[in-house]
C-alpha cells in the first residue's frame, strides 16, 4: 500500500513537474517572439506581457505547493542540528514550526482571498481575465501548504530535509 501511495505521489509529482516546464515554455516563446517582433519589425503582441506574468505567478506558486511535501523550501537546520542529542527539546521545535508555518500560511491564505474577491470585479487590460486569477494561485498554494503542515502536526511526522540534514 505504500509503494503505491509513493507511485501515485511520484506521477503527480511527474505531471506537476510538466505543468511548470509546459508553463516556463509558453512564456519563454512569448517573450522570444515579442522581442523579436517588436526589435525586428516595430510590433509586436500586447497579450504577450500579460500571459507571461499570469503563467509565472502560477508556475511559482505552484512549484512552492510541490516542494513543500519534498521538504524543498529553505530551511535554517543549524539550531535542529545542535538539539540532535534532545530529542524532547527537538520534537518541541519541530511542533513550533510546524505551528509557524500554519499561521504564516493563514495570513498570506487570508489576504490573497482578500485580493481574489477584489479582482472578481475587474479584468485585466489586454486579455480581459478576472483579475482575481493573479492572486488565486497564492490562496491554494498558502491553503495546500498550511493543510500539509497541519496534517504533519497531527500526525507527528519528522521534518523530511533532503538537503543532508534528516532529522527523526
Amino acid at each position: 500500500m505504500k509503494q503505491s501511495e509513493s507511485v501515485k505521489g511520484a506521477r503527480l509529482g511527474h505531471h506537476v513537474d510538466s505543468l511548470m516546464a509546459a508553463c516556463l515554455a509558453v512564456m519563454a516563446l512569448a517573450v522570444f517572439v515579442n522581442v523579436v517582433l517588436r526589435y525586428g519589425f516595430g510590433t509586436g503582441i500586447a497579450a504577450s506581457e500579460e500571459l507571461s506574468r499570469l503563467l509565472f505567478v502560477w508556475m511559482v506558486f505552484i512549484g512552492a505547493t510541490v516542494a513543500y511535501p519534498r521538504g524543498e523550501h529553505m530551511a535554517f537546520t543549524i539550531l535542529l542540528s545542535a538539539l540532535r542529542n534532545t530529542r524532547v527539546v527537538r520534537t518541541a521545535m519541530i511542533v513550533v514550526i510546524r505551528v509557524l508555518v500554519i499561521v504564516a500560511c493563514s495570513f498570506v491564505a487570508w489576504g490573497a482571498w482578500q485580493q481574489v474577491v477584489v479582482g472578481m470585479g475587474s479584468h485585466s487590460v489586454v486579455m480581459h481575465y478576472p483579475t482575481a486569477l493573479l492572486p488565486l494561485p497564492a490562496f491554494l498554494c498558502t491553503t495546500a501548504i498550511g493543510l500539509m503542515a497541519l496534517w504533519e502536526l497531527v500526525c507527528n511526522k519528522p521534518l523530511k530535509l533532503p538537503h543532508g540534514a534528516e532529522l527523526e
